[in-house]
């Protein structure tokens, strides 16, 4: 029995009245819904923060619902009944979609802000937002497409198509599988990055002589922020297929090393104590190591490599330059006669003329 016939009213007058009667219902049940949601979670707990953060779509689900359940008891001979009852369909598809996205969305910003990323040991934080933001953009994009196939699915003739494309799938589905191995390649690799995390964000890369920090993880690509502010964008899959260095991947530490030469003449231990010094009054450095070495010898000088640790490579860069150029001061001050020098053997200059063969005399060139 439908409500036409409860009510003595036309018949889309009273169907109306008992929509506006089932929508008021829903919101005051929301209403009371979220309030006891609220008080039963905490402020700051993942639950409390959902709730608190999908009450718009949340409450299009409810009013949404009540309507569709409304239009479902109308009678069938109301003009208009079966296009009002489709629309309220997709509106409530697309509202629980918006529903599940929002839910999806507060999941994560809460996930990373219970995990700072500006701390100094940072590595469990950016591990967090890697994956959570991975995740969430990954299950996001699943939610809204089932979503809108199942907008569509609700138009027969879409229906009958979509059937017939699965009964005559074969060579056609083939070449739609190649035509998108890229981009399926990609999003199984962005997976693979939020569950295995060979980068994470805020990592630091050396991607094929480039180095930067990793500064966003898409769905498909990755964003490396060169040291000179350019952008390198990088397919997630090629990060999957190739070989690339990642100095924090278990720490951000790091041991950096520059070489630089001197004269034989030069004592290497005051050169080691100079750079101890020059290490301590520095920032940047962490106090794990300070060494100076004499790693080769050639025939005009020695190459010594001085290597000092920070607790990043941003600070290890500044601390090399600091250190490299304190210790060339120090020579160019105490040891000036032992700077890289170019020998000449001079000997032969004071040696007696010998005067040239005649047979010689004749094959070199006139001055005049």
């Amino acid at each position: 029995m439908g409500f036409s016939s409860v009510l003595p009213f036309a018949p889309w007058e009273n169907t109306l009245i008992v929509a506006c009667i089932a929508v008021l219902v829903a919101l005051l049940l929301r209403r009371l819904a979220s309030r006891y949601a609220v008080l039963m979670t905490e402020r700051k707990s993942i639950a409390g923060q959902v709730v608190r953060s999908t009450h718009a779509p949340f409450e299009s689900v409810i009013v949404f619902f009540a309507l569709y359940m409304v239009w479902q008891s109308a009678q069938d001979e109301l003009p208009a009944i079966q296009l009002v009852r489709h629309i309220t369909e997709i509106a409530l598809i697309f509202s629980l979609t918006w529903f599940g996205m929002r839910s999806m969305r507060s999941v994560g910003d809460v996930t990373i802000a219970r995990f700072p990323s500006d701390a100094i040991d940072n590595l469990r934080a950016r591990r967090v937002l890697t994956q959570s933001r991975v995740l969430v953009r990954s299950l996001s994009m699943v939610i809204l497409l089932v979503g809108a196939a199942s907008a569509l699915m609700t138009f027969p003739n879409v229906r009958q198509l979509g059937t017939s494309l699965l009964a005559s799938a074969g060579v056609a589905g083939i070449a739609v599988g190649l035509a998108a191995k890229s981009v399926l390649g990609n999003m199984l690799a962005g997976l693979q990055i939020a569950i295995a995390q060979p980068i994470r964000i805020d990592d630091v890369l050396v991607i094929q002589g480039y180095w930067g920090r990793v500064e966003e993880i898409a769905g498909t690509y990755v964003v490396i922020r060169v040291w000179d502010d350019r952008r390198l964008i990088v397919p997630l899959q090629w990060l999957i297929e190739n070989p690339f260095e990642n100095w924090t991947r278990t720490s951000s530490q790091i041991t950096g090393s520059f070489f630089f030469y001197a004269d034989y003449g030069l004592p290497v231990e005051p050169l080691r104590r100079e750079a101890e010094r020059l290490c301590k009054a520095s920032k940047e450095w962490d106090g794990r190591a300070c060494i100076v070495q004499v790693t080769d010898a050639t025939e005009k000088s020695m190459q010594l490599r001085v290597l000092v640790t920070s607790t990043d490579s941003s600070q290890n860069w500044n601390l090399k330059c600091a250190v490299l150029e304190g210790l060339i001061t120090f020579i160019r001050e105490h040891y000036p006669e032992f700077l890289p020098r170019l020998r000449i053997d001079t000997s032969l200059a004071s040696q007696p003329h010998i005067p040239l063969p005649k047979e010689r005399i004749s094959q070199v060139p006139s001055t005049a």
